[in-house]
């Protein structure tokens, strides 16, 4: 069951207070309780650690923020501004996606009500810095894009829902063509500045090619030789050759190549690649001498350095450029792909225990994708005993779903996929649970349909027990909370009934 609320920032609070206290006992080498002067630290500490996010994290450490993009949370405690803006293809007008509350999670609601019956882009993810920073629709480059004139385009706002703290949020999927930039952005590192970034991504969707970045690039959008980026490169890009593993990985693009070490390619037999439905990817660069890469699981744990050393021949002194960007390369290459939830980058160099105490605060946000991916099993309807059932075992698509005695066959045998659906057989036969016509209304029909990758094709499955529809945000429904066999499965609005509890096992 999801915990109260108050549970929830409970827990947040206790984490943060650790971490923060982990920083001060770093800081000054000796127990903080040893000195009255420390002690006193460690409680002005232990008071910011309990409304403290990544961004106050980092300002603490005396590395404040100079960007920071989410669509997913806010990255402040006190920040309460919008996070992104949305376009919709009916009648092309914009809407501006805040937050639930100072400090907390996107309001998806709101997009999810705009968007009905219609198609939505992100055209713009704002900065919550004072800054304002804000990434819009890179206008594309040396690579052109596939918008108009050569840009580049926006993301489908619909395409990637996920859980954050129990609540319905949606990130950035970056498909081939889809990039954002901000040129001669303000307080960013330039020439050989020390810099700090970080994103919260994804290993379910990767590619080779170049570039997913997210950090410092060319205000022309054109290389201008090694040593003018410095950004973090997500994906299985090994651009020197001869790495060990397949990745995805976490490497630093500093134009010109996309480095595991100094040296270029990734030796390390203890990275092949790493695994998680949310990663979080850190590189920092003192400018001259030392870059850093690490890499973190987003729901839990510790980071993990995968390199920490010179930078490459010729790379040093840096000369970074002011240009933001986040999916493409500093050239505007746009054959990369992946997932973006939340990201920023700093003003000098952050030590090992600031990052430490953002990756924990990165972990206490509840980063949890809808829950169970990759689980297949029956689908059981708690407040009927039964399971979610294809009627007669038809393998046609278009058959209402219903609930039946559970009986273990394979029409009631469902996965949950890493892309939020619900599938039932395999392969020629594999159907999805469907949104009916791509329904957004109570009473919508639930049915099998051909797996197509559409929003009503995507579920949450909510800690709470419910099930989600990721377009409507209406809840999987046992009709009439009957309880008999044959009785149908539809949406409707999320009451907290018995009859739209779930779980999959």
């Amino acid at each position: 069951m999801l915990k109260p609320v108050t549970d929830r920032r409970r827990r947040r609070c206790t984490a943060l207070f650790l971490v923060v206290l982990a920083m001060v006992v770093a800081a000054f080498g000796t127990p903080a309780f040893a000195k009255s002067s420390q002690t006193a630290t460690v409680h002005a500490a232990a008071a910011a650690a309990a409304s403290s996010l990544p961004c106050d994290i980092y300002a603490a450490g005396g590395t404040p923020c100079v960007t920071a993009h989410s669509t997913t949370r806010s990255l402040f405690a006190s920040y309460n501004g919008p996070l992104y803006q949305i376009q919709r293809a009916s009648d092309h007008s914009y809407r501006d996606i805040g937050l639930l509350g100072a400090g907390g999670y996107a309001d998806a609601a709101s997009q999810v009500s705009f968007c009905s019956g219609t198609s939505c882009t992100i055209t713009k993810i704002y900065d919550q810095t004072a800054l304002h920073n804000d990434l819009p629709i890179s206008w594309g480059g040396y690579w052109k894009g596939p918008g108009p004139n050569g840009s580049d385009v926006g993301a489908d706002a619909m395409a990637l829902p996920v859980t954050v703290g129990g609540h319905q949020v949606f990130g950035v999927k970056v498909t081939q063509g889809v990039g954002y930039r901000l040129d001669h952005a303000s307080g960013v590192a330039t020439g050989s500045q020390p810099e700090g970034i970080y994103m919260v991504t994804s290993s379910n969707y990767t590619n080779q090619w170049c570039c997913f970045d997210y950090g410092s690039g060319e205000n022309s959008h054109t290389d201008t030789g090694n040593a003018t980026m410095n950004a973090i490169y997500w994906g299985n890009a090994c651009w020197f050759g001869g790495c060990t593993g397949s990745g995805p990985w976490v490497e630093a693009d500093l134009e010109n190549g996309m480095y595991h070490t100094n040296t270029g390619s990734n030796k390390d037999p203890g990275n092949p690649g790493v695994h998680y439905p949310f990663v979080s990817a850190w590189e920092k660069n003192n400018g001259t001498s030392n870059f850093t890469l690490k890499y973190g699981n987003g729901a839990s744990g510790g980071l993990t350095t995968t390199f920490s050393g010179p930078l490459p021949n010729g790379y040093s002194p840096m000369k970074s450029d002011s240009s933001v960007l986040l999916g493409t390369g500093g050239d505007n290459s746009v054959s990369g792909v992946g997932e973006f939830f939340e990201g920023a980058m700093t003003a000098g160099y952050p030590s090992d225990a600031t990052e430490n105490a953002v990756q924990a605060g990165i972990t206490a946000a509840g980063y949890g994708g809808g829950g169970n991916s990759g689980t297949t099993g029956a689908v059981h309807a708690v407040g009927a005993g039964k399971c979610l059932d294809v009627p007669n075992s038809s393998t046609t698509a278009g058959a209402q779903l219903q609930i039946w005695d559970c009986s273990g066959g394979a029409n009631q045998t469902w996965t949950r996929t890493s892309s939020n659906q619900l599938t039932v057989y395999s392969g020629g036969s594999q159907l999805c649970l469907d949104a009916y016509n791509r329904g957004t209304s109570p009473g919508t029909k639930v049915i099998t349909w051909t797996c197509n990758g559409q929003a009503n094709q995507q579920w949450n499955v909510n800690a709470d027990g419910t099930i989600t529809s990721a377009q409507s945000g209406l809840c999987l429904d046992v009709t009439g909370a009957a309880t008999a066999n044959g009785t149908a499965v539809e949406l409707w609005t999320c009451n907290g009934g018995s009859n739209q509890r779930w779980t999959l096992n």
